[in-house]
């Protein structure tokens, strides 16, 4: 694909919100980890608004992920009222704009700005990790209760894999993964096999901000969340999707921007630490402990076997991959859940 021109697409954007408004500059101020491209854009009376830019995927799942998160970002009450930046509306609808030219399909959101306080050291020590135990799980709680007002999503863990089957099943997926198609199929009825008999009886419709970070989100000096703040990465799933990353944030070598995704953080007595918080607030059920390493199969079949030459520069994609079959499959069977059943007294 030819490069694009990021400024231009957003300008034409704007124009089609709010014309009056001129924009003095566009600054880029993406994360750099994803198919998704942040903005700061300032106008020339010195006020600036976020746009974020995509050209991955379905524009009608960029359009449904985008109402979803507008839904819940106004929904959420108080204490978290405003850890989601707000979209920009307009005739009562989340404003999207489509840009389509030649091979180029590309789409823009805008966000007021989300407002940062603290970010916690990027390694924590043992009150860090049980203020944030507590603070995920009334976070998470909140959110539980905004699930039956948010729009349907039509993207489940489920649909997710079938869709990687299905490219298995494709010249193109065939060729690109031809060393692992056949363990790459078992790996995803593993998965199904295991959803079915641990989770199928839940309904999937907690808002799970899947890849927290600790660059992701700030707190206030009580350590309490304040705000969640990268404009990226959300899903309609399992709580327990983001409780791999969490273990990254609190693991004893600290949070960091370049990793391997290893399972080992989940068995650190200090996620124990963080788990033990978080179920005094917001129990979690045995088949919840057992899907653990279940939504660790599912990130790395989904984001880094079907999607990680999108997601990451080629040469990382490609050692992730790698990893995948040497490291990360076969580690999860090593995953203990009675140690954690056993320190959650469950």
């Amino acid at each position: 694909m030819r490069l694009v021109d990021y400024p231009t697409i957003i300008k034409k954007a704007w124009a089609g919100f709010d014309p009056s408004l001129r924009i003095n500059t566009i600054e880029d101020i993406s994360a750099k980890v994803s198919t998704n491209h942040v903005f700061k854009v300032t106008f020339d009376d010195g006020e600036s608004i976020i746009a974020k830019l995509s050209y991955f995927g379905k524009f009608e799942h960029f359009l449904e992920d985008h109402r979803i998160i507008h839904v819940l970002s106004n929904n959420l009450l108080y204490p978290f009222e405003n850890v989601l930046a707000k979209s920009l509306v307009r005739d009562g609808q989340v404003y999207t704009y489509r840009y389509q030219e030649g091979f180029l399909d590309a789409w823009v959101v805008f966000y007021n700005p989300i407002r940062i306080q603290q970010k916690l050291p990027r390694r924590l020590d043992e009150h860090h990790i049980r203020a944030l135990g507590t603070q995920i799980a009334r976070f998470h709680k909140a959110c539980s209760r905004v699930s039956p007002v948010l729009p349907k999503s039509s993207k489940t863990l489920r649909s997710d894999i079938w869709d990687l089957l299905d490219l298995l099943d494709t010249e193109a997926g065939q060729f690109e993964h031809r060393m692992h198609t056949d363990e790459l199929k078992r790996q995803c009825e593993l998965f199904l096999t295991n959803r079915q008999k641990l989770v199928a009886g839940t309904v999937e419709t907690m808002p799970v901000f899947v890849d927290w970070n600790i660059g992701n989100f700030s707190v206030t000096d009580d350590l309490e969340l304040y705000s969640r703040w990268d404009y990226d990465w959300f899903r309609i799933s399992y709580r327990v999707m983001d409780f791999y990353f969490f273990s990254r944030v609190v693991s004893d070598l600290g949070d960091r921007t370049v990793f391997s995704y290893g399972i080992g953080p989940m068995m650190e007595d200090r996620f124990m630490l963080f788990l033990k918080q978080y179920h005094r607030i917001y129990p979690l059920t045995e088949n919840e402990i057992r899907f653990l390493p279940e939504a660790f199969r599912f990130f790395i079949l989904n984001y880094v076997i079907k999607y990680g030459r999108y997601f990451f520069h080629r040469t990382y994609a490609i050692k992730l991959q790698r990893e995948a079959y040497e490291i990360y499959f076969p580690s999860i069977e090593q995953f203990d859940a009675e140690k954690i059943l056993r320190a959650l007294a469950i």
